[in-house]
């Protein structure tokens, strides 16, 4: 049984049965006889099929939004942002995606060419987290349909709701059957549809834990994966940026989604010239967001997502300052219903301890001083992880330099980070591998077929 709780009031709002072995089978094949006819189908048409999923989705976008804040605590004003951003993905594989598919010449020389074809691989499995339920689902779906692949989800067992009306949505856009089905079923179900033939490809979303077994089965059975994993992410300020804009934008950048964002700012390095103005700007304004219900038009962040994630956000604060990290304030479990908490600034936090390398998933930002642009760019690459980044300079010498030597896959100058449809998104070291979005996203998935003419 897969339970759906509202983490604003730690009630059960629905139960979902989990598939059973014979249910899971027929699913499986059902997406490789769909793939069958839907591989040869004419790319306009899928990607007519992207465009009707769009209306679909802004169509329903209140009953999304809803679903969303009930299952998984963000604002309903967030979660209609979300359910918008999901309709501009679907529209972008639609208009623009067909370019991207477009025949590939090559010059052999002699009067030789070749010719490269953008072929599909078949079934493609995914395995999405419950923070942003619509979008990080989309962002595989997406390109999947429009490649002339299947998909096959495995959502959050928190987010079956979502999961589901995903899945309205598109059939309700006049896919195949087929095409695109959920699985609710637990992670213990993953490991053998990996290793299932049908399945071509894997994506994931998830943590590292979660990231090195699906890859391990995947490299087991030699099959493509992408993976998103978590992040850490650097926010640096330097002498010459607008500090009131980057301590408002660092502001918003950590409590998003109530900081459960892979590509929250969660990691504040700050030039020792400016710390102190900069730290009365970012404390004043993290003392000032407002935690509360979801549905409430001033509430700034809703709750964690569940009482255990509170947990694990509070037992790291405990292990933060056994190490002699000080909490400046905030970061404390509210009182009354719900898995609320207030955002906080974590402090002296010891570089050379581990617990600097470690991910915070809720609202609660670690701020460090350093004394120059080579101290900023060690203590942003010290960490495991490898997502993004947030750089504020005016000075360019100081960009290039940013933008070279920061180990990350995505870089924002003088901006709050942000997945966008044509903009490729993704990391490295031990935030995964593979990208999603833009052209990179739709050709991961995909067969490069050389044709010698």
């Amino acid at each position: 049984m897969l339970n759906s709780i509202n983490p604003a009031t730690g009630e059960t709002i629905a139960t979902h049965e989990e598939l059973t072995a014979a249910e899971i089978e027929a699913k499986l094949a059902r997406a490789a006889e769909t793939f069958d006819a839907w591989r040869t189908t004419p790319v306009a048409g899928r990607a007519a099929l992207l465009e009707r999923i769009a209306e679909a989705f802004e169509a329903g976008k209140d009953r999304l939004a809803r679903m969303a804040s009930e299952e998984m605590g963000k604002t309903f004003k967030s979660a209609i942002a979300e359910v918008e951003k999901c309709a501009a993905g679907f529209r972008h594989y639609a208009q623009e995606g067909p370019a991207m598919l477009a025949v590939r010449r090559f010059d052999l020389g002699g009067g030789k060419a070749a010719e490269g074809h953008w072929l599909p691989l078949g079934p493609v499995l995914a395995v999405m987290p419950w923070n942003f339920p619509y979008w990080q689902v989309v962002r595989f779906a997406a390109p999947t349909i429009l490649a002339g692949n299947v998909g096959l989800l495995k959502h959050a067992s928190s987010v079956q709701g979502c999961a589901a009306l995903i899945e309205e949505m598109i059939v309700a856009a006049g896919a195949p059957a087929g095409l695109f089905q959920n699985l609710a079923i637990t992670s213990s179900k993953v490991e053998a549809l990996i290793d299932d033939p049908r399945i071509a490809a894997v994506t994931l979303t998830g943590s590292e834990g979660a990231g090195m077994a699906v890859a391990e089965a995947a490299g087991r059975n030699l099959k493509k994966v992408v993976l998103e994993l978590g992040g850490s992410d650097p926010f640096i300020v330097m002498p010459s940026a607008d500090l009131d804009l980057a301590a408002r934008t660092a502001v918003a950048a950590r409590i998003q989604n109530t900081g459960q964002s892979c590509i929250c700012a969660k990691r504040m390095i700050v030039h020792a010239d400016i710390y102190d103005a900069f730290m009365e700007r970012f404390a004043a304004g993290m003392k000032a967001v407002k935690a509360g219900d979801p549905f409430a038009e001033d509430s700034d962040m809703g709750p964690l997502s569940s009482e255990a994630q509170r947990r694990t956000v509070l037992d790291q604060l405990d292990m933060a300052k056994a190490k002699g990290a000080r909490l400046l304030f905030g970061g404390e479990a509210l009182p009354g219903k719900g898995a609320y908490m207030s955002a906080g600034v974590l402090v002296d936090v010891p570089l050379d301890d581990a617990f600097a390398h470690e991910e915070i998933f809720g609202p609660v930002a670690m701020v460090f001083k350093v004394a120059d642009l080579d101290a900023a760019i060690a203590c942003a690459n010290d960490v495991p992880f490898g997502l993004g980044s947030s750089i504020w300079t005016t000075d360019r010498a100081e960009q290039d330099r940013f933008v070279r030597d920061i180990e990350a896959g995505m870089v924002a100058v003088n901006q709050m980070l942000a997945s966008a449809p044509p903009a490729p998104f993704g990391g490295v070291k031990r935030s995964g591998h593979g990208r999603e979005l833009s052209a990179h996203g739709l050709h991961e998935f995909m067969n490069l077929k050389t044709v010698m003419l």
